[in-house]
């Protein structure tokens, strides 16, 4: 549920202090157009992303759900000039729209989009060496978070962050749900990122344009 105070202050956040410029209002565009979902992070959401890829100084990052690349622009800006980010993208379509909004946002020579299953792109990207990376931001299907958090870890170093987007979904990540795979993913997560001894983590709980909501962020300790 969205409370339309929560989206005022949301807009007052964006406005102020994380201004949409024309590169990201044109992904939503296409994104839109395309006939995408409107699951895209919120700008300010946005904005901290980069100002945590930034914060950690991140030259090599790893996206896992691309969608239309609104959170894929935000994190490929905080790259310096010889970064890289890498994003995986199930749908075929999605991956289209995100590379030409890459491209419209001047970001395709920086970004690689992937295409197919992540648990089977992840693996490929153990065999060429990708890693390890800085960041990883998880936004994908969510039963599969704990196999995307593990393969993360494979793919790290020590002082590695790793941040997973919609882990309260609405406040039912408390109550188990057999019926409901995004939260019995989300709970198995949860459980995972809490014995894992590499792990040293947090989750924050989120109110604005994105409804009810938060993220879970992890540093790999070793």
């Amino acid at each position: 549920m969205t409370n339309p105070q929560w989206n005022a202050v949301d807009a007052y956040f964006t406005e102020t202090i994380a201004p949409a410029d024309e590169a990201l209002t044109a992904a939503l565009d296409a994104s839109a157009a395309a006939g995408l979902p409107e699951i895209a992070v919120a700008p300010n959401q946005g904005k901290l992303l980069h100002l945590l890829a930034l914060t950690q100084g991140a030259r090599n990052i790893l996206e896992i759900g691309t969608l239309g690349g609104y959170s894929t622009i935000w994190l490929a800006r905080a790259l310096p000039a010889d970064g890289r980010l890498i994003t995986l993208e199930y749908d075929p379509a999605h991956a289209d729209v995100a590379r030409a909004n890459l491209a419209h946002a001047g970001l395709d020579k920086v970004v690689e989009v992937r295409t197919g299953a992540a648990l089977d792109t992840l693996p490929r990207l153990e065999a060429e060496g990708a890693g390890p990376f800085d960041l990883v931001f998880i936004d994908a299907d969510k039963v599969n978070n704990p196999r995307y958090v593990e393969w993360a870890l494979k793919l790290s170093r020590p002082g590695t962050v790793i941040v997973v987007d919609n882990v309260v979904r609405g406040g039912r990540i408390t109550t188990p749900d057999p019926d409901d795979p995004a939260i019995t993913g989300t709970r198995e997560l949860f459980a995972l990122v809490a014995a894992e001894p590499r792990l040293d983590a947090t989750a924050i709980q989120t109110v604005g344009t994105k409804g009810y909501d938060g993220l879970l962020l992890a540093r790999v300790v070793r």
